[in-house]
């Protein structure tokens, strides 16, 4: 951990120094800036964003209750490994709710919902010719904010946010596959051509299918 590193500073502003901490320390485990196993060191981490202990305390007690770190007696808070049967369980929700939402989206988004939600599938496309993973990771998930107005469902966001961290995680893992991306993009695009048509089980159906493939392809890679 670079001490001396000023990208990862918390700036004072309007926000709670605790949100901007647990937002920060958050991106910096769920980019793989903070590898799996490593350890955080209270003090290392004060230095490294410029705020006080307690800040830090009650970032790290929100994280672990993310799954996102795990505190071992003795040694203090580690960044938790994601294993591939704890990918499996987290698609097995998230397909569930996910196409539940498409299903819903379907039945009860407005035209200009719907157009939304088609436009952030182009955006997702152009961020996948860059090869930018970050940039697909952010069309990701204005796709899914989309998808997730447009079902008009306020429970189904509320239940995705508890597991958002750790599907970050797992979006990049499956999307490090190289073969993945344009998988992907299909099986978004059916996805939407079914809500477009008002078709709320082929678009239940489509978005379980596209979990499904995302759930095969990280869980091989995390099982390696």
């Amino acid at each position: 951990m670079k001490i001396s590193d000023a990208s990862m500073r918390v700036a004072p502003v309007a926000a709670p120094i605790r949100s901007q901490v647990v937002e920060t320390l958050r991106t910096a485990i769920t980019s793989g800036r903070f590898a799996p196993g490593q350890r955080l060191v209270e003090k290392d981490l004060c230095d490294l964003l410029g705020v006080s202990r307690p800040s830090v305390r009650e970032a790290l007690r929100e994280l672990e209750s993310e799954g996102l770190i795990h505190t071992i007696p003795n040694r203090g808070p580690l960044v938790s490994r994601l294993t591939a049967r704890e990918a499996a369980s987290i698609y097995e929700v998230r397909a569930m709710l996910e196409a539940l939402a498409a299903k819903l989206c379907a039945e009860r988004a407005s035209q200009e919902q719907i157009d939304d939600l088609s436009k952030t599938v182009d955006e997702l496309e152009a961020a996948s010719r860059s090869g930018d993973v970050e940039q697909v990771l952010v069309a990701k998930r204005a796709f899914y904010d989309a998808l997730l107005a447009g079902s008009q469902n306020v429970m189904i966001p509320s239940m995705l946010r508890t597991m958002n961290a750790r599907i970050t995680q797992l979006r990049r893992v499956s999307l490090s596959s190289v073969e993945r991306l344009p998988e992907t993009i299909v099986e978004i695009r059916a996805v939407v051509k079914a809500i477009a048509e008002r078709k709320p089980d082929a678009a239940f159906q489509a978005s379980l299918y596209h979990i499904e493939q995302a759930s095969r392809v990280a869980t091989a890679k995390l099982a390696d």
